[in-house]
């Protein structure tokens, strides 16, 4: 027979497989670079903002000007952190605005109206937020409700609650002054390099370092990423997923809390009708900042920096005398080239 060559010995087969290589252009490269770093979105965009508004409005580079920016953005700021924890899992959470009326009025009226010491009142009134959270938590991983849906039902009911429990009566400054002035001390200010800053503005920063560790330096952190991002491949891979959707809307909850201590220093009493819009307002903040509604992508202190943006924009046009009619149409187109930005850098990963 004649000699036969074996394709296996020849020298091809010790070659590497190559895969035709397509250069990025500068567009795909920015994409990609988009894709793995989704913090630098709304990193831009402030920057971008801020160099703006300091080239067109008066005064906007003044302390007191950038100081009142972070005082405005202190509570909605850290009601963003609390929706990034349910968005990042693909949830939605319509509740906090209520949630955290409806502590604020219970820290209030056990403290003033019932004599209940106030450090007390103020642990009751985080329970009550906790235990908010954990019924979204409850008919979200237990009874398999939709968290839009189940969220806009127990907004209507803590809101109902926070009406009835008020009795849509405002509870003063002076009275908080002379009988709980604890309630207020996230509103009290402190000069920091000429700037003038309250302790509701520390909160909001201190939830989110604390929230950065607990997501990017724990295991609780990483299954919430992976509930979010594709819960049937998390089960599979042991996860536990109802008991970290429990967990999420359990902590947002308590952030809920906080944010009503906050909102109380903020405005100075205990009302039952402020921050009504608080809802929406940390939702755009979290779309603005980065984090995609599909869940399981994006950074915790984008929502900071979303917060930050608005609070600029509407710093900005309100020193340029815009009317606060363009200060909503300008929010909105923000939200809208959010969106946008999010689903052209997903395509990287389509």
């Amino acid at each position: 027979m004649p000699d036969t060559t074996d394709p296996a010995a020849s020298p091809a087969a010790d070659q590497v497989a190559q895969f035709e290589d397509h250069a990025r252009g500068p567009v795909a490269s920015l994409q990609h670079f988009l894709h793995r770093n989704p913090t630098m979105v709304p990193v831009i965009v402030l920057a971008l903002s801020v160099l703006g508004f300091g080239l067109l409005a008066p005064n906007f580079f003044s302390a007191f000007n950038l100081s009142l920016i972070m005082q405005q953005v202190a509570v909605v700021g850290t009601l963003a952190a609390a929706q990034s924890l349910v968005i990042l899992t693909a949830g939605i959470d319509l509740s906090v605005g209520a949630i955290m009326l409806l502590s604020s009025v219970i820290m209030g009226k056990l403290a003033v109206i019932y004599g209940v010491p106030v450090p007390l009142a103020i642990l009751l009134g985080l329970g009550v937020g906790l235990a908010a959270g954990a019924l979204n938590g409850f008919l979200v991983t237990r009874l398999k409700l939709p968290p839009f849906i189940t969220t806009l039902g127990t907004w209507n009911i803590f809101l109902a609650l926070n009406y009835f429990i008020s009795d849509r009566q405002t509870i003063r400054s002076q009275t908080l002054d002379s009988d709980a002035p604890l309630l207020k001390l996230f509103g009290e200010r402190f000069n920091l390099g000429g700037a003038v800053l309250t302790w509701g503005v520390v909160l909001m920063l201190v939830v989110f370092v604390v929230l950065w560790y607990a997501l990017y330096q724990t295991a609780w952190g990483r299954r919430v990423y992976a509930v979010g991002d594709d819960p049937e491949a998390a089960k599979l891979a042991g996860i536990q997923t109802n008991r970290v959707l429990m967990s999420v809307y359990m902590v947002a909850g308590l952030i809920c809390g906080l944010a009503a201590w906050s909102a109380i220093g903020r405005v100075g009493s205990v009302s039952p009708t402020s921050f009504l819009e608080s809802n929406l307002e940390s939702i755009t903040a979290v779309v603005i900042g980065g984090i995609s509604l599909f869940g399981g992508r994006g950074s915790i202190i984008g929502p900071l920096i979303g917060a930050l943006i608005v609070g600029v924009f509407n710093s900005g046009l309100r020193l340029m005398g815009v009317d606060v009619l363009w200060q909503l149409f300008a929010t909105g187109w923000l939200i809208i080239a959010a969106v946008a930005i999010d689903q052209w850098i997903r395509k990287v990963s389509a």
